[in-house]
């Protein structure tokens, strides 16, 4: 079985699990929003539910399948120690933006915007 990061390294896998983090999709649905073949929808979909990404359910004549985010927790786990190198910047920033809301805009004079 492959792992988690062999799966996700898969740029059209990721589309997948992007569109079903924000919602059920049907195999129709994942293929109008990624404008890919339905053969190549199924060919992800089947890798990503083995892999325990995915799991389907029917509704009336289709499948509809939903993200499982236990296989993301290893992806997650691994990523913990690398977290402190954006954090720094990204609270960096909100400080930044912080400030600039709190700086008040001074008029310039004669000059038209």
């Amino acid at each position: 079985m492959e792992s988690s990061f062999a799966i996700i390294a898969e740029p059209n896998r990721r589309s997948i699990l992007s569109l079903l983090a924000a919602s059920e999709c049907s195999v129709g649905e994942l293929e109008r929003q990624l404008r890919m073949p339905q053969s190549s929808v199924s060919k992800h979909l089947k890798v990503l539910r083995e892999a325990g990404f995915v799991e389907a359910r029917v509704d009336a004549q289709r499948r509809v399948y939903r993200l499982r985010p236990e296989p993301l927790m290893e992806v997650d786990e691994w990523l913990t120690p690398f977290r402190r190198f954006w954090t720094a910047h990204v609270d960096a920033l909100e400080r930044h933006l912080d400030r600039m809301d709190a700086t008040p805009e001074t008029p310039t004079k004669g000059k038209k915007r």
